[in-house]
């Protein structure tokens, strides 16, 4: 969903293998008379990394192979222990995207041995004591319509030597990673710590953020029910708004790098006037800043409605909040609180009474069920990843890209993080859409 991406060169989209797949894929039992199945996909099959290439121009030699069945396999399912972990913070979807993961592992491709790792990747050390899950489908036929996690979540911190450990000792072949920015670089980690070992064990990552920030996907699971729940938060605000003398409603939304979920949520009803991302620097003071466009706002108009990402307006904050996060993130200065305290101190001094209501509904939004459509998303990205692992690929995540289902290196996703570009048909649009001024206030004169 990024306007912009780094240019690559032949060979860094290219998906390494554990090994030659040479087991016919057991799938043409489902084609009628056991006829050849019409759907295998092939590697030398894909899409451009730009996917607006011109029409009629051939695919260039950087592209990402499609996801899909394979007409010859790497494991032998009845042989064959799956793992699957879930890791970070909660997201819609992520009991919808577990459950199809067993569903097409037990049900298509007959893998008897799955288990869940407990409370992310603290499941593989042992001094945590956390037992495993046994998947089968009466264990997860009805997660799907829980938010939250079925196995629990947590964030890093844990030695990647004891989690390859764990998988050796376990006997894992294939370790499906469910996670974000974090998780994804863990799972790098994990990937040539089993390269090094020369380990028979499959890594595969589907990756999961309501920020939508991860390189090289075009959408991640829970971004559109993010989006639709931040949107009846944001009502909320305007109802508060509209229903007091010199109302102003404040919402604060994810988005630690990237103002996907602020933008689309803002697109999504007519009712915001401004909205901060961190892409786009705004002042707060000043005669061009958000303080004096609020001024000007409320004399007109009588109300007004504010949306904020989390990530945004942190130079007002020395060195984020402090420290990092058990994930290695940077601990952010609360903006939301920020600008509530900001805004109520500025209308006091001048004398004018305000009703601010501050929203914050970010726990509410990442622990609810997925909607329709990420479910039948997380459907899609689980069949293309329990795919790609039978077929032997590692070191990769699913992706959508293009409109496709593909494979992307897990090295190149975690290579830069996807953002709205400031100067893109997106923020114009939002910009557009509220009326909003740039909120910068000009240079002095030389």
């Amino acid at each position: 969903m990024s306007e912009r991406s780094p240019r690559l060169q032949p060979g860094m989209t290219e998906i390494a293998a554990l090994g030659p797949a040479k087991i016919p894929n057991p799938i043409v039992d489902m084609s009628a008379a056991h006829e050849k199945f019409s759907s295998f996909v092939s590697d030398g099959e894909g899409i451009n990394v730009d996917p607006f290439l011109r029409p009629g121009r051939e695919r260039s030699e950087v592209f990402f192979e499609h996801a899909g069945p394979r007409s010859h396999i790497y494991f032998d399912p009845s042989k064959l222990k799956a793992a699957i972990v879930t890791c970070g913070g909660l997201c819609p979807g992520i009991n919808s995207l577990v459950r199809a993961i067993v569903l097409q592992l037990h049900y298509i491709y007959k893998v008897r041995n799955i288990v869940g790792m407990r409370y992310g990747l603290q499941g593989f050390i042992p001094s945590y004591g956390h037992e495993l899950v046994e998947l089968i489908p009466e264990t997860v036929q009805d997660i799907h319509g829980r938010g939250g996690s079925f196995l629990g979540m947590s964030r890093g911190g844990q030695a990647i030597e004891e989690v390859v450990d764990t998988l050796e000792r376990l006997n894992i072949g294939v370790l499906f990673m469910i996670g974000g920015d974090g998780t994804l670089r863990a799972a790098k980690q994990i990937y040539e710590e089993i390269t090094e070992r020369k380990l028979k064990t499959g890594v595969v990552a589907i990756p999961k953020t309501i920020d939508n920030d991860i390189g090289f996907v075009e959408r991640t699971f829970g971004f559109q029910t993010a989006v639709e729940a931040a949107a009846q938060a944001i009502l909320g605000a305007h109802n508060e708004a509209t229903g007091a003398p010199h109302g102003i409603g404040l919402v604060k939304l994810m988005g630690r790098h990237a103002g996907f979920v602020a933008a689309f949520a803002t697109l999504a009803l007519s009712d915001v006037n401004y909205c901060l991302i961190p892409e786009a620097d705004f002042d707060l003071e000043g005669p061009e800043g958000l303080l004096s466009a609020l001024e000007q706002r409320l004399q007109n108009r009588g109300h007004a409605v504010v949306v904020v990402a989390e990530g945004a307006g942190q130079k007002y904050f020395k060195n984020g909040s402090g420290g990092e996060d058990a994930s290695g993130n940077v601990k952010l200065g609360d903006i939301g609180v920020y600008l509530r305290d900001g805004i109520n101190a500025h209308f006091a001094a001048k004398g004018r009474e305000i009703t601010l209501k501050y929203m914050d509904p970010s726990y509410l939004i990442r622990s609810m069920p997925a909607n329709s459509n990420d479910r039948i998303y997380t459907g899609f990205l689980a069949h293309s990843a329990v795919h790609a692992a039978l077929a032997g690929k590692t070191g990769m995540m699913v992706s959508l890209w293009g409109n496709h289902n593909v494979h992307v290196p897990i090295e190149l996703a975690i290579s830069y993080h996807a953002q709205v570009d400031p100067d893109g048909g997106l923020w114009r649009a939002v910009r557009e859409a509220t009326g909003q001024p740039p909120l910068k206030n000009s240079p002095p004169d030389a």
